[in-house]
């Protein structure tokens, strides 16, 4: 702007997170910069760092005019960072009466040319899902000259739940063990000592398992596989820490009881929508009265990034507290009004109430600019108490055993989600991880040559799973209501891809009794390990 002010327009899950981090570059006080978040369509992670904002906003301080940049599929590719390789060693050994009694694990994550990966995300998840009494990780960020590595859906945990549902599975295989069995044995409870030193506390471990064991798909029989093929049936388990952080949101109610809900949160896979849910829930209104905009740097106080199945459950919380100061706001006026205290005023199904005197949320703001002016309610949170995930996924799959090719066939989704808000999109959401987990299991993986240049930068060498490739994802959903949120809301985003390509690879063995150890399962790589080549 002519005033030195610095105006962002980006698809960012983060803008505030991006304010600062351009003020700090920019020798700039916040206040004069302005981020505007834009539809962002899919996240996933890979729309938290910063990577044009930048030099356009120095470019524009140069220049003194606009400046518009964007990136080519290939330097998307090249530049943004993929989620981390890794090599992971491990070794378990457990009793002949089905306990596992001592676990390792090796772990080594790639961070690219810099320091900072993720290998404590994937620390976490490796050996989450089970109670064992003796138990290692060693992990190390390894520098490697690549582009740095970052965070995708569930960052770290896909590689490590891969590694170790494979070891329970064929530990359990060792000992003549139902590996459904073998899991129930050894799974976590409420009060086990996670391997980090913390405590799982106000989990669903046992919902979902039991969830699991009685799911039709179990039971169902896999068919007869075409000539020359042969099927297996796998399950995997998966556990996911989530997280909480700031929230802020702001709420306006307009004279004819309608209400502007202004975010901090971008709308990522329906956002807007949850919090509208939420708000007239919470007011006691129609849903339709609820309008939820994303706000920018300027409307709202700060707002970490939409990632980290932090969303629903931070700003959720957030929209419910503005939600609940705005009634109190409205229960001063309409106490004004009759004479009354305010604290005597009730309120129920959308209505105010007072010995006799009786009145509707849309006629008390129809009164607000003569009973003192607009109102508003607030919500600012800093939540540090949120609910861990588990979920358990079932692959069906069929292989030609002179191709290699895979086919997922059948495919089951079971998750503890606290309170499912929006269920539809509740289920889209674990649909859509275990998509990317079948993708990440059976097709996608960066390749680079010998001088270390990315062979496959773009979508036509960089194979994705479509829905010509997959069956119809069924969900479960399980409901335990995480105690410490008004709403019992836990995060559901990251968990369905972890136990994904466990899955697959569990099921491999079962169709073909080998043990695939490196993601992702391409038929090369099955035929190698059957010696075929």
């Amino acid at each position: 702007g002519r005033d030195g002010d610095l105006s962002i327009w980006t698809t960012t899950q983060g803008a505030f997170t991006m304010r600062t981090q351009l003020a700090s570059l920019l020798k700039y006080p916040q206040s004069r910069i302005r981020v505007f978040p834009t539809e962002i369509g899919g996240g996933f992670g890979g729309k938290i760092s910063s990577y044009l904002e930048a030099p356009a906003a120095l470019l524009s301080r140069k220049t003194g005019r606009p400046v518009t940049m964007s990136m080519s599929r290939t330097d998307e590719f090249q530049a943004t960072g993929p989620s981390p390789g890794s090599v992971i060693r491990m070794k378990m050994g457990g009793t002949r009466a089905g306990k596992i009694t001592a676990a390792t694990a090796e772990m080594y994550y790639e961070s690219g040319a810099y320091p900072g990966g993720i290998i404590d995300m994937g620390a976490a998840v490796m050996f989450g899902c089970y109670e064992i009494p003796n138990c290692r990780i060693d992990g190390f960020d390894v520098i490697v000259n690549k582009p740095k590595s970052d965070t995708y859906r569930g960052p770290g945990g896909t590689n490590a739940a891969f590694a170790c549902e494979q070891t329970v599975s064929e530990l359990a295989v060792r000992l003549g063990i139902d590996p459904l069995d073998f899991r129930a044995k050894n799974l976590v409870r409420e009060g086990s000592e996670r391997v980090n030193g913390g405590i799982h506390a106000d989990m669903a471990s046992e919902e979902v398992f039991r969830a699991l064991e009685n799911h039709p798909h179990l039971r169902d029989d896999l068919g007869t596989p075409a000539p020359g093929c042969k099927r297996g049936r796998g399950i995997g388990l998966g556990f996911w820490g989530n997280w909480g952080a700031e929230s802020s949101c702001v709420m306006n109610v307009h004279t004819d009881g309608s209400v502007t809900l202004i975010m901090g949160s971008v709308d990522l896979t329906g956002t807007r929508t949850s919090m509208a849910m939420i708000a007239a829930d919470t007011l006691e209104i129609p849903l339709e009265k609820v309008r939820a905009v994303m706000g920018d740097t300027g409307s709202v106080a700060y707002s970490n990034v939409s990632a980290g199945s932090r969303t629903t459950v931070a700003t959720g919380r957030a929209v419910y507290d503005a939600s609940l100061d705005l009634i109190e706001n409205m229960k001063r006026r309409v106490a004004s009004v009759w004479g009354a205290e305010a604290a005597s005023v009730s309120y129920k199904r959308g209505t105010f109430g007072w010995k006799k005197e009786r009145m509707s949320f849309d006629e008390l703001a129809g009164m607000s600019l003569e009973t003192g002016g607009p109102v508003s309610g607030v919500g600012n949170v800093n939540v540090q108490d949120w609910g861990s995930v588990f979920g358990a996924h079932i692959a069906d799959v069929e292989v030609d055993t002179g191709t290699g090719q895979v086919t997922v066939i059948r495919y089951s989704v079971i998750q503890d989600v606290g309170r499912a808000i929006h269920p539809e999109q509740v289920k889209g959401q674990m649909q859509g991880g275990a998509v990317q987990g079948i993708g990440w299991a059976l097709y996608e993986g960066y390749q680079y040559d010998r001088e270390g240049r990315m062979m496959n930068p773009g979508f036509l060498d960089y194979k994705l799973p479509t829905f010509l490739d997959l069956p119809d994802i069924e969900t479960t959903i399980v409901e335990k209501p995480y105690p410490k949120h008004p709403l019992g809301i836990r995060g559901v985003g990251e968990i369905p891809i972890i136990p994904a390509a466990a899955a697959v690879g569990n099921a491999l063995y079962d169709a073909l009794g080998i043990w695939m150890d490196t993601l992702p399962m391409t038929p090369e790589r099955i035929l190698e390990r059957m010696g075929i080549l």
